[in-house]
């Protein structure tokens, strides 16, 4: 295998395909697609890039032929801190709810967490203690949908007072089964970065949180999960929210449960999630002020990536039917009547919301050119203003750098690592960069 985490990627890609509800009784996403397109009064979205550089419509890869400037939409002029919170944040997070991850309903049903299981363990030869949890949805206003939330949370056996944790956004424990079924376990720690033994021999705790486990990635389970159950089992309206959002919603449940155990010091949570995870955590670390922290690798377009710049994947991917389901329905007119230049935001506007909360941007090299790691290290850039408003540092160097280098001054850092799509090889700098607020 040359490249173990772009095999990575396939398969995660071949798992999302193949995991899809096919029940006769439920709309399939293509019909779902159909549905929303309808509700537009759209016939025919323009088609996304394509990864075969063979094709027509081959993705971009050509630097002379991107799009380095936001074009229509100016950079964040605001002047002062009161401006900001109190109008031009509150106007960029309306936009976001409205047209790009929709809108959360109001008054959700509540979660209890409760203890499945709980087991001891060594880690890094540390004694560890892993406790398995379940979010359990109140579902009595729909019994015919249920959603238990899966967690599992791992702290050092001895401890002195409340411990940091690092909540990753994480692959279903079918998907790993299948993972250690077609890889080995040099190949699989290659990919992670052993970030879990790391995290372990800082004395702080992690957790895995499934997000699948509260929605599932296809459309043709948007009237299952909490979607669902919200919707009551109905279909979303156009400003309804998509996964993305109710993925974050699942990590906001997680840092709910962090709030309630003594072990865990709910000031020092950090986030991290990689490609559409990574665009999960920071729609996470967007929307909830409590996550201290945040580590977006390779989350490309819908994540860290500037919609308005022409490289690697681009809006008519996301609202395709593979992949619409992740979005408001409103979505969709960007890849039909309208374009990319009339969307109302961009990226840098979804991580200027992080402010002043630190943020790690990370991709990988070669291979990984889908996701656009100068689309993300210019939305970095962007965002800096807002944050310099809010008495932070900002990106340290306009210019974007090699790969390696990484720019870890200010509280909107940036690497770009070897080894492609994968998290692994930037694991041991984000820890060093959370260590800066972390410790006391």
């Amino acid at each position: 295998m040359k490249n173990p985490a772009n095999a990575f990627l396939l398969a995660f890609a071949l798992f999302c395909v193949s995991s899809v509800n096919t029940a006769a009784e439920e709309l399939s996403t293509k019909q779902d697609h159909q549905r929303v397109l309808d509700l537009l009064g759209i016939e025919k979205l323009r088609r996304g890039a394509d990864g075969n550089p063979d094709s027509e419509y081959a993705a971009n890869y050509d630097e002379s032929k991107a799009n380095n400037k936001l074009g229509s939409l100016p950079p964040i002029t605001t002047k002062n801190q009161s401006d900001w919170w109190a109008q031009q944040r509150p106007e960029i997070v309306e936009h976001f709810d409205r047209e790009i991850y929709g809108r959360v309903p109001k008054n959700l049903p509540k979660v209890s967490w409760v203890k499945s299981k709980e087991a001891t363990s060594t880690i890094a030869g540390i004694p560890v203690v892993v406790t398995h949890l379940i979010g359990k949805v109140d579902n009595r206003e729909h019994p015919d949908i249920e959603v238990n939330i899966q967690m599992s949370v791992t702290l050092p056996e001895k401890q002195q007072g409340a411990l940091p944790l690092v909540l990753e956004m994480s692959i279903s424990p079918e998907f790993r089964e299948l993972l250690k079924k077609r890889y080995t376990e040099k190949q699989l720690a290659e990919f992670n970065g052993g970030w879990q033994e790391q995290v372990i021999r800082k004395g702080w705790g992690y957790a895995e949180l499934i997000p699948s486990s509260a929605q599932a990635d296809n459309g043709e389970g948007l009237d299952k999960g909490i979607i669902g159950l919200a919707n009551k089992g109905k279909p979303r309206n156009l400003e309804d929210w998509g996964v993305l959002r109710a993925w974050a919603w699942s990590a906001s449940k997680a840092m709910d449960y962090f709030e309630t155990n003594n072990n865990i010091d709910e000031s020092r949570i950090a986030i991290e999630g990689h490609s559409r995870y990574g665009k999960a955590a920071l729609v996470a670390m967007a929307y909830d002020s409590r996550f201290a922290v945040a580590f977006i690798s390779s989350s490309g377009e819908a994540g860290a990536k500037l919609w308005r710049r022409n490289y690697g994947e681009q809006v008519g991917n996301i609202a395709g039917s593979g992949e619409y389901h992740w979005m408001a329905g409103n979505f969709l007119k960007y890849a039909g009547p309208l374009d990319v230049e009339d969307i109302p935001v961009d990226a840098h506007q979804l991580i200027a919301l992080c402010a002043p909360r630190p943020v790690f941007i990370s991709s990988g090299d070669a291979g990984d050119g889908w996701v656009d790691p100068k689309g993300m290290f210019l939305a970095a850039l962007h965002s800096s203003p807002v944050y310099e408003l809010l008495g932070k540092k900002g990106l340290q160097d306009r210019n974007f750098p090699e790969v390696g280098i990484g720019l870890m001054q200010g509280d909107i850092a940036w690497r770009q690592h070897t080894g492609g799509h994968t998290p692994g090889p930037n694991w041991t700098t984000f820890l060093e960069f959370s260590e800066r607020y972390f410790s006391r």
